[in-house]
């Protein structure tokens, strides 16, 4: 089987759907299957293009197997409504384009914002061969609960629009049982929603002794850590995170926050002006390189705003930090407690709550509740293994293709 698979994100980039998707198409290449990825020269988080590539029309790399294809579109950071739109459009035209010309058998196009979808839309109508909606989030509305756009007219367009694409397709795969829920509840098949979680490379992500060398450089050593990898966006409330560490009495506790994003540079000036001591950031590393980073964080910390919409998110950290055995200091509500909670694999706290947020990190220092939350992270780890995981979404795409053409 063939895949054509249509993703603005991808290798070197390190954030969550980049990792999904390539982790994914690794293990259906060891199957067997034939893997073509479209996508933009990477420029995630900053909009800047990365060392080694240039943006240009069309070119191509083979990557362990996959067969990588990039395109041109208008790179912009993620920021500005505007502009984000038309880098997003800009990569739909060219993917619906460069698809029209590449065999396959069955296409899977992944949000979180669907004109990526579109492309698929319109290359399985030309070319007859099913197509797959991978649901990574509700756009848009996600652009409402950030603030980028009030309901109105137009979000009511594009609302309309969102629907037309989950029932046009052939399946909708949704990562949270929550969004199968708020798709069911607007009117799409039950029968047509699959849901496969995200989840972790246990080969990449496995308990590990604290790189000593890397606490010294960082001049961390007998630290309590607490750590935060990935994206700096307008959704995770770090802002918050940080005027609430200039409460934090304990001289042993210390936050570590890698990567970049719309919010990174907000932060450290809120930290600066805070006089804050117990913070340190650091630029975005390397995937191969987070579980080194992971190794020496007591604590992975994982919040979001206070929205309604967040309810059904999980964020990837969960399952990466649970497979090395650290306890996740969690603020979202809805389905991501409930896992939490089920494996006792961490401590929640009510987002954007300052005083919930200082007591729960401090109940989950001490060192009964630390072990024992230890123990649910290799629970919760080997039911989200990646491989079972990407082995379930292989027989979904499989019956899809199967299913035939139109």
């Amino acid at each position: 089987m063939h895949i054509l698979f249509l993703t603005d994100n991808f290798p070197p980039e390190v954030n969550a759907p980049a990792t999904r998707t390539f982790e994914h198409c690794q293990e259906w290449i060891k199957k067997g299957h034939q893997i073509t990825v479209i996508t933009c020269v990477p420029n995630f988080p900053h909009g800047k293009v990365y060392d080694g590539y240039k943006n240009k029309f069309y070119q191509k790399e083979n990557l362990d197997g996959i067969e990588v294809i990039r395109v041109w579109s208008y790179i912009t950071s993620n920021s500005g409504f505007v502009k984000r739109v038309l880098d997003y459009v800009s990569f739909g035209i060219m993917a619906f384009f460069v698809g029209l010309f590449k065999k396959h058998d069955v296409i899977i196009a992944t949000s979180p914002q669907f004109f990526t979808t579109w492309a698929a839309w319109g290359i399985s109508k030309i070319k007859r061969k099913p197509w797959i909606f991978e649901l990574r989030d509700l756009w848009p509305e996600s652009i409402k609960t950030v603030g980028s756009m009030k309901q109105g007219k137009a979000i009511e367009f594009l609302e309309k629009i969102e629907i037309g694409l989950y029932k046009s397709s052939d399946k909708v795969i949704a990562v949270t049982n929550a969004f199968k829920t708020n798709l069911i509840s607007r009117g799409i098949d039950e029968d047509k929603i699959e849901v496969v979680t995200n989840g972790s490379n246990m080969e990449l992500f496995y308990p590990r002794v604290k790189d000593e060398k890397l606490l010294n450089e960082l001049n961390l050593k007998d630290k309590f850590i607490v750590g935060y990898i990935g994206t700096h966006g307008m959704a995770h409330g770090l802002d918050f995170i940080v005027r609430s560490i200039a409460k934090v009495e304990n001289k042993t506790i210390h936050f570590l926050f890698i990567g970049d994003g719309a919010m990174k540079k907000t932060i450290v000036e809120i930290t600066s002006s805070l006089k804050l001591k117990n913070i340190t950031f650091l630029n975005p590393i390397k995937k191969d390189d987070v579980p080194k980073y992971l190794s020496i964080c007591d604590v992975s910390l994982a919040p979001l705003k206070k929205e309604d919409n967040f309810k059904t998110v999980i964020p990837s950290k969960i399952f990466e930090a649970s497979a090395m055995q650290k306890p996740t200091l969690l603020g979202v509500q809805g389905q991501a407690q409930e896992i939490l909670e089920k494996y006792g694999a961490g401590v929640c706290f009510e987002p954007e709550n300052e005083k919930d947020f200082l007591e729960k990190l401090n109940f989950l220092k001490e060192v009964s509740v630390y072990g024992k939350c230890q123990a649910g992270c290799e629970v919760l780890a080997k039911d989200y293994d990646r491989k079972v995981l990407a082995s379930k979404m292989l027989n979904i795409i499989k019956i899809v293709e199967e299913g035939g053409g139109r």
